[in-house]
């Protein structure tokens, strides 16, 4: 097993990983020897059924976990990761919240919080900079969480990586709608590379430029599809729809032989 960063130009690069959790007989394989790569710039959807490794491949990507086989390279880009659960501190400001990745970044705290600021502009919070997370909605919680995410990046000198895990499955269409539009434009603006989890098919084709089938447990790559559908997109299009059935019942198949 080994981690390395190395110049093939690609943002993210997965050759062979594989995933184990325990040692012998109890051991289970969450990733089988799965291959993958996210050129820089480009919007990469996961889906798969519950518990086929999506979270786990995004952790090893991430560094919060080593994975048992394989290698994984970021090309030496800064590496963020967006939750599902916005996990902001109940007690600290919005700004404060934000400033933490620059804390840990060593950054002044005048710096500290004329980056804050910047990043809360970004996602359309600027002035919500001394409100606590509970005054906040769901989706402005979201947002702060966006915020958070991109601090990270900073000083970056290469287009960093963006790991998103469901970040918008516990919000209402309306709100997950807006914060698509959000996602689109910052992944343009700051040349961002995605790698975004989803359970919802329709938002893996609204936002991706490919999207990348696991099978179910253990996970491996199944198949690819690629988007070539035009931007901007609607979730309720007919082109959006179509395609999205088209996966879903793929996903079917995988599910189905995997409960046979």
């Amino acid at each position: 097993m080994t981690t390395q960063v190395v110049d093939r130009g690609e943002a993210v690069r997965l050759e062979g990983v594989s995933k184990i959790y325990g040692q012998g007989r109890a051991g289970l394989l969450a990733l089988d020897k799965v291959s993958l790569t996210v050129a820089p710039g480009e919007f990469v959807c996961l889906l798969g059924a519950s518990g086929c490794g999506k979270s786990t491949l995004l952790s090893l990507v991430a560094g919060l976990d080593q994975p048992s086989g394989g290698q994984i390279a970021t090309d030496g880009r800064k590496v963020a990761m967006m939750f599902q659960e916005p996990a902001l501190f109940p007690w600290l400001t919005v700004s404060a919240n934000v400033e933490l990745a620059l804390r840990a970044a060593g950054l002044p705290k005048a710096e500290r919080r004329a980056r804050a600021a910047e990043y809360l502009d970004i996602v359309h919070l600027g002035g919500f900079g001394r409100k606590r997370p509970h005054e906040l909605s769901g989706g402005m919680r979201q947002r702060v969480a966006l915020a958070r995410a991109l601090a990270q990046c900073s000083g970056s000198e290469e287009a960093a990586v963006l790991l998103m895990d469901e970040p918008f499955g516990a919000l209402d269409a309306m709100t997950r709608d807006l914060l698509h539009d959000e996602l689109e434009r910052i992944w343009r603006e700051r040349e961002l590379s995605v790698l975004f989890v989803t359970h919802n098919v329709r938002e893996a084709v609204r936002l991706g430029d490919r999207v990348v089938l696991l099978s179910s447990r253990p996970g491996s790559v199944v198949e690819e599809f690629p988007i070539e559908l035009a931007r901007p997109r609607r979730t309720d299009s007919a082109e959006v729809a179509g395609l999205a059935a088209k996966i879903t019942d793929r996903l079917k198949e995988e599910v189905v032989r995997h409960g046979r």
